[in-house]
């Protein structure tokens, strides 16, 4: 079993706004870019077919030059075109009012494509499940926030663990914008997973250093040892989902995979920079009571 060597940081060599200079940076980056999509789009991320509606199928296509017999192959052109490596399979998507979906397949048909699958959403389904779908983002993110605060009955540990989760959220919401990465049923469980991540290890952390023995210093290399062996776990896992998802063109699985791994990263820092200055501040300088 490969052990992982966690590095022992001297906090004492930064100030606490140095700690949080890059993180609340990235932040505002991250901010930026999800309020600017929404602005242009309508949107904080560009949303998939369950969200919109719409027909995705995958395509055998024999000869050459595939991706031209498929754009040749369909009366309205198709909204994205996505090689699978393993098998040489496409996976082609239309956005809902472009075809029906048994018409799309008929054109495949008539093209001599070897159709594999077809899925289908109704247009009018879509924008409520969208809702929905975002709703329990919002409604998971304030019962966690909640919570948190009733745990810790403090003012500072509680914003520090609150700011990081939606730090963790906002990051990877921002890199998928930046990705191409669309905002599907799937994606949203994936943020939901990170709010559980980022809440489970500035718990730790949290704990670590209020609640059980040792300075504040010790109590932080404490908790470090066992949380980023947990992340950088859960990072090399994620990473290896989405390589394999990728090479067998699995999409949905690789866009979960990317996601979590970015804000598993963006964990790290945020937990280790942002939480741990929050709380030097509070137990050096705060008023704990």
């Amino acid at each position: 079993m490969v052990a992982i060597a966690v590095p022992e940081v001297d906090y004492t060599q930064y100030s606490n706004r140095q700690l949080v200079a890059v993180p609340l940076a990235l932040l505002a980056v991250a901010l930026l870019v999800i309020v600017g999509w929404y602005v242009v789009t309508g949107a904080p991320a560009n949303l998939g077919l369950e969200f919109t509606g719409g027909t995705e199928l995958r395509i055998d296509v024999d000869g050459e030059n595939p991706r031209q017999q498929i754009d040749e192959a369909f009366s309205v052109a198709p909204e994205s075109v996505q090689e699978v490596d393993v098998d040489g399979s496409f996976v082609v998507t239309f956005q809902e009012g472009a075809l029906g979906s048994s018409q799309i397949e008929e054109e495949a048909n008539a093209a001599g494509f070897d159709v594999l699958t077809v899925d289908s959403v109704d247009g009018s389904f879509g924008p409520e499940q969208g809702q929905l779908a975002l709703g329990g983002v919002v409604a998971a993110f304030a019962g966690m926030s909640v919570l948190i605060f009733v745990i810790f009955r403090s003012f500072v540990p509680s914003i520090a663990i609150v700011i990081s989760a939606f730090s963790d959220v906002m990051i990877p919401l921002a890199m998928m914008n930046l990705f191409g990465i669309d905002l599907t049923l799937g994606t949203v469980a994936a943020l939901l997973m990170l709010i559980g991540y980022s809440v489970d290890s500035d718990i730790l952390l949290n704990n670590s250093v209020l609640r059980q023995s040792g300075d504040f210093y010790e109590s932080t290399r404490r908790a470090m040892r066992t949380g980023v062996t947990m992340t950088i776990t859960s990072i090399a896992a994620m990473a290896v989902m989405t390589i394999l998802a990728s090479l067998f063109g699995i999409q949905i699985m690789q866009a979960i995979g990317f996601i979590l791994v970015v804000g598993l990263l963006a964990d790290l820092m945020n937990t280790y920079l942002v939480n741990v200055s929050l709380l030097r501040w509070y137990v050096y300088e705060g008023v704990k009571r």
